[in-house]
Protein backbone atom coordinates (compact mmCIF):
# COMPACT_ATOMS: atom_id res chain seq x y z
CA UNK A 1 0.00 0.00 0.00
CA UNK A 2 1.00 3.63 -0.43
CA UNK A 3 2.03 5.34 2.80
CA UNK A 4 2.92 8.90 3.71
CA UNK A 5 3.00 11.30 6.64
CA UNK A 6 0.67 14.25 7.07
CA UNK A 7 2.83 16.38 4.77
CA UNK A 8 2.09 13.94 1.92
CA UNK A 9 5.82 13.92 1.17
CA UNK A 10 7.42 11.50 0.55
CA UNK A 11 5.00 8.80 -0.62
CA UNK A 12 6.31 5.24 -0.41
CA UNK A 13 5.13 1.67 -0.92
CA UNK A 14 4.93 -0.25 2.36
CA UNK A 15 3.79 -3.57 3.80
CA UNK A 16 1.82 -3.42 7.04
CA UNK A 17 1.29 -5.57 10.11
CA UNK A 18 -1.62 -4.67 12.39
CA UNK A 19 -0.93 -4.76 16.12
CA UNK A 20 -3.80 -6.63 17.79
CA UNK A 21 -2.10 -8.44 20.68
CA UNK A 22 1.34 -8.74 22.26
CA UNK A 23 1.89 -12.40 21.45
CA UNK A 24 1.47 -12.00 17.70
CA UNK A 25 3.59 -8.84 17.79
CA UNK A 26 6.38 -10.69 19.62
CA UNK A 27 6.32 -13.44 16.99
CA UNK A 28 6.26 -10.92 14.17
CA UNK A 29 9.30 -9.00 15.41
CA UNK A 30 11.40 -12.17 15.18
CA UNK A 31 11.03 -12.27 11.39
CA UNK A 32 9.93 -8.76 10.41
CA UNK A 33 13.30 -7.22 9.63
CA UNK A 34 13.42 -3.45 9.92
CA UNK A 35 10.12 -1.76 10.81
CA UNK A 36 8.58 1.22 12.59
CA UNK A 37 5.31 1.85 14.40
CA UNK A 38 2.69 3.86 12.46
CA UNK A 39 -0.24 5.42 14.31
CA UNK A 40 -2.70 7.80 12.66
CA UNK A 41 -0.24 9.26 10.15
CA UNK A 42 -0.07 12.72 11.71
CA UNK A 43 3.68 13.16 12.05
CA UNK A 44 4.49 15.46 9.17
CA UNK A 45 7.58 13.93 7.63
CA UNK A 46 9.29 10.55 7.37
CA UNK A 47 9.68 9.59 11.04
CA UNK A 48 6.98 6.88 10.83
CA UNK A 49 7.80 5.65 7.32
CA UNK A 50 9.50 2.41 6.36
CA UNK A 51 8.88 -0.23 3.71
CA UNK A 52 7.40 -2.26 6.57
CA UNK A 53 5.31 -0.66 9.33
CA UNK A 54 3.43 -1.90 12.37
CA UNK A 55 0.08 -0.14 12.45
CA UNK A 56 -1.33 0.53 15.92
CA UNK A 57 -4.75 2.01 15.13
CA UNK A 58 -6.59 -1.24 15.90
CA UNK A 59 -4.93 -1.49 19.33
CA UNK A 60 -7.17 1.23 20.74
CA UNK A 61 -8.62 0.29 24.11
CA UNK A 62 -9.51 1.95 27.39
CA UNK A 63 -7.96 -0.24 30.08
CA UNK A 64 -8.87 1.66 33.25
CA UNK A 65 -10.07 5.10 34.37
CA UNK A 66 -9.69 6.25 37.97
CA UNK A 67 -12.21 9.11 37.94
CA UNK A 68 -11.42 10.06 41.54
CA UNK A 69 -7.72 10.71 40.99
CA UNK A 70 -7.74 11.41 37.25
CA UNK A 71 -5.53 8.52 36.15
CA UNK A 72 -6.22 6.97 32.76
CA UNK A 73 -4.78 3.70 31.44
CA UNK A 74 -5.08 3.19 27.67
CA UNK A 75 -3.64 1.18 24.81
CA UNK A 76 -1.19 2.86 22.46
CA UNK A 77 -3.47 3.15 19.43
CA UNK A 78 -6.21 5.16 21.12
CA UNK A 79 -6.64 8.66 19.68
CA UNK A 80 -6.62 11.73 21.90
CA UNK A 81 -10.02 12.59 20.40
CA UNK A 82 -11.42 9.29 21.69
CA UNK A 83 -10.01 10.04 25.12
CA UNK A 84 -11.52 13.54 25.19
CA UNK A 85 -14.96 12.19 24.32
CA UNK A 86 -14.84 10.15 27.52
CA UNK A 87 -13.01 12.35 30.02
CA UNK A 88 -14.23 15.89 29.26
CA UNK A 89 -17.90 15.25 30.16
CA UNK A 90 -16.58 13.84 33.45
CA UNK A 91 -14.66 17.03 34.24
CA UNK A 92 -11.18 15.98 33.16
CA UNK A 93 -8.77 17.09 30.42
CA UNK A 94 -5.29 16.18 29.18
CA UNK A 95 -2.54 17.99 31.06
CA UNK A 96 -0.71 18.50 27.77
CA UNK A 97 -2.19 18.42 24.28
CA UNK A 98 -0.76 19.35 20.86
CA UNK A 99 -2.62 21.27 18.17
CA UNK A 100 -4.39 18.18 16.90
CA UNK A 101 -6.39 15.58 18.82
CA UNK A 102 -6.15 13.11 15.94
CA UNK A 103 -2.96 11.43 17.12
CA UNK A 104 -2.45 8.21 19.05
CA UNK A 105 -1.20 8.02 22.61
CA UNK A 106 1.81 6.04 21.41
CA UNK A 107 2.59 8.76 18.89
CA UNK A 108 2.20 11.48 21.53
CA UNK A 109 4.82 9.75 23.68
CA UNK A 110 7.16 8.93 20.78
CA UNK A 111 7.15 12.57 19.62
CA UNK A 112 6.94 13.91 23.21
CA UNK A 113 4.36 16.37 21.96
CA UNK A 114 3.78 19.74 23.57
CA UNK A 115 1.12 22.40 23.43
CA UNK A 116 0.14 25.92 24.35
CA UNK A 117 1.06 25.40 28.01
CA UNK A 118 4.64 24.15 27.79
CA UNK A 119 5.84 27.19 29.76
CA UNK A 120 3.81 25.84 32.70
CA UNK A 121 3.23 22.07 32.26
CA UNK A 122 6.04 20.97 29.96
CA UNK A 123 5.76 18.11 27.45
CA UNK A 124 3.33 15.22 27.19
CA UNK A 125 5.86 12.90 28.86
CA UNK A 126 5.56 14.89 32.07
CA UNK A 127 1.95 13.72 32.36
CA UNK A 128 2.92 10.09 31.63
CA UNK A 129 3.00 8.04 34.82
CA UNK A 130 4.37 4.96 33.05
CA UNK A 131 4.19 3.01 29.82
CA UNK A 132 5.05 -0.51 28.67
CA UNK A 133 7.52 -1.00 25.85
CA UNK A 134 8.24 -4.08 23.74
CA UNK A 135 11.94 -4.30 22.97
CA UNK A 136 13.40 -5.87 19.79
CA UNK A 137 13.71 -9.35 21.27
CA UNK A 138 10.08 -9.33 22.49
CA UNK A 139 10.67 -8.54 26.16
CA UNK A 140 8.15 -6.09 27.63
CA UNK A 141 9.33 -3.60 30.24
CA UNK A 142 7.59 -0.87 32.23
CA UNK A 143 9.17 2.58 31.95
CA UNK A 144 8.61 5.66 34.10
CA UNK A 145 10.43 8.61 35.63
CA UNK A 146 11.78 6.22 38.28
CA UNK A 147 11.73 2.75 36.63
CA UNK A 148 13.90 1.85 33.63
CA UNK A 149 14.65 5.54 33.39
CA UNK A 150 17.06 5.38 30.47
CA UNK A 151 14.39 3.69 28.36
CA UNK A 152 11.91 6.36 29.41
CA UNK A 153 14.31 9.18 28.48
CA UNK A 154 15.12 7.54 25.14
CA UNK A 155 11.54 6.61 24.19
CA UNK A 156 9.86 9.96 24.99
CA UNK A 157 10.87 11.94 21.92
CA UNK A 158 12.63 8.93 20.37
CA UNK A 159 10.22 8.65 17.44
CA UNK A 160 9.52 4.93 17.86
CA UNK A 161 13.16 3.90 17.58
CA UNK A 162 13.44 2.11 20.94
CA UNK A 163 10.53 -0.33 20.58
CA UNK A 164 6.75 -0.57 20.36
CA UNK A 165 4.87 1.37 23.03
CA UNK A 166 1.98 -0.88 24.09
CA UNK A 167 0.00 1.08 26.67
CA UNK A 168 0.35 4.04 29.02
CA UNK A 169 -0.98 5.49 32.25
CA UNK A 170 -1.66 9.22 32.08
CA UNK A 171 -2.23 11.80 34.79
CA UNK A 172 -5.13 14.14 33.88
CA UNK A 173 -6.13 17.58 35.06
CA UNK A 174 -9.53 18.47 36.48
CA UNK A 175 -11.46 21.22 34.71
CA UNK A 176 -14.46 23.26 35.89
CA UNK A 177 -16.05 23.47 32.42
CA UNK A 178 -15.41 22.81 28.73
CA UNK A 179 -15.27 26.54 27.99
CA UNK A 180 -12.12 28.61 27.52
CA UNK A 181 -11.92 32.30 28.42
CA UNK A 182 -9.78 33.59 25.56
CA UNK A 183 -7.94 36.90 25.30
CA UNK A 184 -6.66 38.10 21.91
CA UNK A 185 -3.99 40.79 21.62
CA UNK A 186 -3.28 42.41 18.25
CA UNK A 187 0.43 43.21 17.88
CA UNK A 188 2.05 45.51 15.34
CA UNK A 189 5.49 43.87 15.29
CA UNK A 190 7.72 41.24 16.87
CA UNK A 191 8.59 43.43 19.84
CA UNK A 192 4.91 43.80 20.78
CA UNK A 193 4.43 40.06 20.24
CA UNK A 194 7.19 39.20 22.70
CA UNK A 195 5.79 41.74 25.16
CA UNK A 196 2.39 40.03 25.01
CA UNK A 197 3.93 36.65 25.86
CA UNK A 198 5.69 38.17 28.87
CA UNK A 199 2.62 40.10 30.02
CA UNK A 200 0.46 36.97 29.98
CA UNK A 201 3.15 34.44 30.97
CA UNK A 202 1.12 33.29 34.00
CA UNK A 203 -1.91 32.44 31.84
CA UNK A 204 -2.01 28.64 31.40
CA UNK A 205 -2.26 28.59 27.60
CA UNK A 206 -0.75 30.94 25.03
CA UNK A 207 0.15 31.02 21.34
CA UNK A 208 0.60 33.58 18.57
CA UNK A 209 -0.24 33.48 14.88
CA UNK A 210 2.53 35.30 12.98
CA UNK A 211 2.21 37.01 9.61
CA UNK A 212 5.36 35.49 8.16
CA UNK A 213 5.28 37.64 5.02
CA UNK A 214 5.12 40.99 6.82
CA UNK A 215 8.28 43.09 6.44
CA UNK A 216 9.81 46.34 7.64
CA UNK A 217 8.09 47.93 10.64
CA UNK A 218 5.43 45.17 10.53
CA UNK A 219 7.93 42.30 10.79
CA UNK A 220 6.58 39.77 13.27
CA UNK A 221 3.12 41.29 13.58
CA UNK A 222 0.75 38.84 15.17
CA UNK A 223 -2.46 37.87 16.85
CA UNK A 224 -1.55 36.60 20.31
CA UNK A 225 -4.11 34.36 22.02
CA UNK A 226 -4.12 33.11 25.58
CA UNK A 227 -6.72 31.46 27.73
CA UNK A 228 -7.78 29.47 30.75
CA UNK A 229 -10.70 27.19 31.57
CA UNK A 230 -13.78 29.10 32.66
CA UNK A 231 -15.42 28.42 36.03
CA UNK A 232 -18.78 29.07 34.40
CA UNK A 233 -20.40 26.59 32.08
CA UNK A 234 -20.86 22.85 31.76
CA UNK A 235 -18.51 20.04 30.75
CA UNK A 236 -20.71 19.09 27.83
CA UNK A 237 -18.55 18.08 24.90
CA UNK A 238 -19.25 16.74 21.44
CA UNK A 239 -17.64 16.64 18.05
CA UNK A 240 -18.73 19.52 15.85
CA UNK A 241 -19.43 19.18 12.14
CA UNK A 242 -16.33 19.32 9.97
CA UNK A 243 -15.56 20.99 6.70
CA UNK A 244 -13.70 18.95 4.09
CA UNK A 245 -11.13 19.71 1.42
CA UNK A 246 -12.51 17.31 -1.22
CA UNK A 247 -9.60 17.35 -3.67
CA UNK A 248 -5.92 18.16 -3.96
CA UNK A 249 -5.45 21.83 -4.85
CA UNK A 250 -3.50 22.70 -8.01
CA UNK A 251 0.08 23.63 -7.11
CA UNK A 252 -0.30 27.23 -8.30
CA UNK A 253 -3.22 27.97 -5.93
CA UNK A 254 -0.99 28.52 -2.90
CA UNK A 255 1.48 31.26 -3.75
CA UNK A 256 2.91 34.45 -2.27
CA UNK A 257 -0.03 36.51 -3.55
CA UNK A 258 -2.76 34.27 -2.11
CA UNK A 259 -0.92 33.80 1.18
CA UNK A 260 -0.28 37.53 1.55
CA UNK A 261 -3.95 38.26 0.85
CA UNK A 262 -5.08 35.69 3.41
CA UNK A 263 -2.66 37.03 6.03
CA UNK A 264 -3.89 40.58 5.50
CA UNK A 265 -7.51 39.54 5.96
CA UNK A 266 -6.76 37.31 8.94
CA UNK A 267 -4.74 39.97 10.76
CA UNK A 268 -7.20 42.81 10.14
CA UNK A 269 -10.28 40.79 11.08
CA UNK A 270 -9.41 41.66 14.68
CA UNK A 271 -10.27 45.32 15.23
CA UNK A 272 -9.39 45.96 18.86
CA UNK A 273 -5.98 45.89 20.50
CA UNK A 274 -7.27 43.56 23.23
CA UNK A 275 -10.48 41.54 23.00
CA UNK A 276 -12.12 38.82 25.09
CA UNK A 277 -14.45 35.96 24.25
CA UNK A 278 -15.48 32.50 25.37
CA UNK A 279 -14.76 29.58 23.05
CA UNK A 280 -15.07 25.81 23.22
CA UNK A 281 -12.24 23.32 23.60
CA UNK A 282 -12.01 22.42 19.92
CA UNK A 283 -11.96 26.04 18.76
CA UNK A 284 -9.16 26.94 21.15
CA UNK A 285 -6.98 23.83 21.05
CA UNK A 286 -7.74 22.13 17.71
CA UNK A 287 -8.88 24.68 15.10
CA UNK A 288 -7.37 22.80 12.15
CA UNK A 289 -9.10 19.54 13.09
CA UNK A 290 -12.35 21.20 11.99
CA UNK A 291 -11.15 20.88 8.38
CA UNK A 292 -10.70 17.33 7.14
CA UNK A 293 -7.87 16.73 4.68
CA UNK A 294 -6.56 20.29 4.99
CA UNK A 295 -3.15 18.99 3.91
CA UNK A 296 -4.52 18.80 0.36
CA UNK A 297 -4.35 22.58 -0.06
CA UNK A 298 -0.59 22.40 -0.60
CA UNK A 299 -0.92 20.55 -3.88
CA UNK A 300 0.12 17.20 -5.28
CA UNK A 301 3.76 17.51 -4.24
CA UNK A 302 2.86 17.90 -0.57
CA UNK A 303 4.42 20.14 2.07
CA UNK A 304 6.71 20.17 5.06
CA UNK A 305 6.42 21.97 8.34
CA UNK A 306 9.55 23.69 9.56
CA UNK A 307 9.69 23.96 13.35
CA UNK A 308 12.65 25.35 15.21
CA UNK A 309 13.28 26.57 18.74
CA UNK A 310 15.83 29.07 20.04
CA UNK A 311 17.10 29.69 23.58
CA UNK A 312 15.15 32.46 25.25
CA UNK A 313 18.02 34.93 25.44
CA UNK A 314 18.64 34.58 21.69
CA UNK A 315 15.02 34.20 20.57
CA UNK A 316 14.18 37.79 19.68
CA UNK A 317 17.26 38.48 17.58
CA UNK A 318 17.22 35.04 16.00
CA UNK A 319 13.54 35.16 15.08
CA UNK A 320 13.99 38.60 13.54
CA UNK A 321 16.58 37.10 11.20
CA UNK A 322 14.50 33.99 10.48
CA UNK A 323 11.32 35.97 9.74
CA UNK A 324 13.23 38.42 7.54
CA UNK A 325 14.71 35.52 5.54
CA UNK A 326 11.29 33.89 5.10
CA UNK A 327 9.57 37.13 4.12
CA UNK A 328 12.24 37.91 1.51
CA UNK A 329 11.88 34.43 0.05
CA UNK A 330 8.10 34.91 -0.40
CA UNK A 331 7.69 31.20 0.41
CA UNK A 332 5.90 31.46 3.75
CA UNK A 333 2.46 30.11 4.55
CA UNK A 334 -0.67 31.28 6.31
CA UNK A 335 0.05 28.82 9.14
CA UNK A 336 2.86 30.30 11.23
CA UNK A 337 2.80 29.71 14.97
CA UNK A 338 4.97 31.17 17.73
CA UNK A 339 5.02 29.66 21.24
CA UNK A 340 6.80 30.27 24.52
CA UNK A 341 8.43 27.24 26.16
CA UNK A 342 9.56 26.51 29.70
CA UNK A 343 12.53 24.48 30.86
CA UNK A 344 13.70 21.41 28.94
CA UNK A 345 13.09 17.94 30.37
CA UNK A 346 15.57 15.08 30.73
CA UNK A 347 14.49 13.16 27.62
CA UNK A 348 17.37 12.67 25.24
CA UNK A 349 15.68 13.74 21.99
CA UNK A 350 12.83 15.89 23.28
CA UNK A 351 12.49 19.08 21.24
CA UNK A 352 11.60 21.90 23.68
CA UNK A 353 14.03 24.09 25.56
CA UNK A 354 13.37 27.32 27.45
CA UNK A 355 12.76 29.80 24.68
CA UNK A 356 10.54 30.52 21.67
CA UNK A 357 9.54 28.17 18.87
CA UNK A 358 8.39 29.05 15.37
CA UNK A 359 6.50 26.57 13.20
CA UNK A 360 5.25 27.14 9.68
CA UNK A 361 4.33 25.18 6.57
CA UNK A 362 6.01 25.29 3.17
CA UNK A 363 4.71 23.57 0.08
CA UNK A 364 7.28 21.38 -1.65
CA UNK A 365 8.62 23.36 -4.61
CA UNK A 366 11.93 24.13 -6.34
CA UNK A 367 14.53 25.91 -4.18
CA UNK A 368 12.57 25.26 -0.97
CA UNK A 369 15.22 23.04 0.60
CA UNK A 370 17.86 25.67 -0.19
CA UNK A 371 15.82 28.15 1.85
CA UNK A 372 15.39 25.66 4.70
CA UNK A 373 19.14 24.98 4.72
CA UNK A 374 19.64 28.73 5.18
CA UNK A 375 17.17 28.71 8.07
CA UNK A 376 19.02 25.76 9.60
CA UNK A 377 22.23 27.79 9.61
CA UNK A 378 20.51 30.65 11.45
CA UNK A 379 18.96 28.28 13.99
CA UNK A 380 22.31 26.65 14.77
CA UNK A 381 24.09 30.00 15.00
CA UNK A 382 21.67 31.03 17.76
CA UNK A 383 21.94 27.70 19.61
CA UNK A 384 18.59 26.24 18.53
CA UNK A 385 17.35 22.96 17.10
CA UNK A 386 14.70 21.32 14.89
CA UNK A 387 11.73 19.09 15.77
CA UNK A 388 11.98 15.48 14.56
CA UNK A 389 8.20 15.05 14.31
CA UNK A 390 8.04 17.74 11.62
CA UNK A 391 11.34 17.13 9.82
CA UNK A 392 11.68 15.51 6.42
CA UNK A 393 14.99 16.86 5.06
CA UNK A 394 17.48 18.07 7.68
CA UNK A 395 21.04 16.79 7.51
CA UNK A 396 22.69 14.57 10.11
CA UNK A 397 25.15 17.36 10.93
CA UNK A 398 22.39 19.93 11.49
CA UNK A 399 20.40 17.60 13.70
CA UNK A 400 23.36 16.53 15.84
CA UNK A 401 24.36 20.07 16.74
CA UNK A 402 20.98 20.66 18.36
CA UNK A 403 20.83 17.49 20.47
CA UNK A 404 23.73 16.96 22.90
CA UNK A 405 22.39 13.56 24.08
CA UNK A 406 22.39 11.99 20.62
CA UNK A 407 25.39 9.75 21.39
CA UNK A 408 23.64 8.30 24.46
CA UNK A 409 20.61 7.56 22.31
CA UNK A 410 22.67 5.85 19.63
CA UNK A 411 24.61 3.85 22.24
CA UNK A 412 21.40 2.47 23.79
CA UNK A 413 20.02 1.62 20.36
CA UNK A 414 23.16 -0.32 19.50
CA UNK A 415 23.47 -2.00 22.91
CA UNK A 416 19.89 -3.32 22.82
CA UNK A 417 19.98 -4.05 19.07
CA UNK A 418 17.15 -1.59 18.53
CA UNK A 419 19.00 -0.18 15.54
CA UNK A 420 18.70 -3.55 13.76
CA UNK A 421 14.89 -3.66 13.98
CA UNK A 422 13.35 -0.23 14.56
CA UNK A 423 14.21 2.02 11.64
CA UNK A 424 12.51 4.76 9.66
CA UNK A 425 13.45 6.80 6.61
CA UNK A 426 14.28 9.57 9.05
CA UNK A 427 16.47 7.40 11.28
CA UNK A 428 18.51 6.28 8.29
CA UNK A 429 18.91 9.82 6.98
CA UNK A 430 20.04 11.12 10.38
CA UNK A 431 21.87 7.91 11.35
CA UNK A 432 19.94 7.68 14.57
Amino acid sequence: MQLTGWGRYPVIEADTFALTDTQSLRRHLKTAGSCIAYGNGRSYGDSALNTHVITTSSYNYFLDFDEINGILHVACGLLLSEILNVIVPRGWFLKVTPGTKLITVGGAIAADVHGKNHHIEGCFSQSVIEFTLMLPHGKVITCSHTKNKKYFYATCGGMGLTGIILDAKLSLQQIPSATIEQTTVKNRDLQETFAAFETYKDTPYSVAWIDCLATGESLGRSLFMCGRFSHKGSCEYGNAKKLNVPFVFPSWALNSVSVKAFNQLYYHRIREKISHEKVDIDTFFYPLDAVQNWNRIYGADGFTQYQCILPKAQSYEGLQEILTTIALSQKGSFLAVLKLYGKANKNWLSFPMEGYSLALDFKIEPALFTLLDALDAIVLRYGGRLYLSKDVRASKETFEQGYPDIDRFRALRKEQKMDQIFQSLQSRRLEL
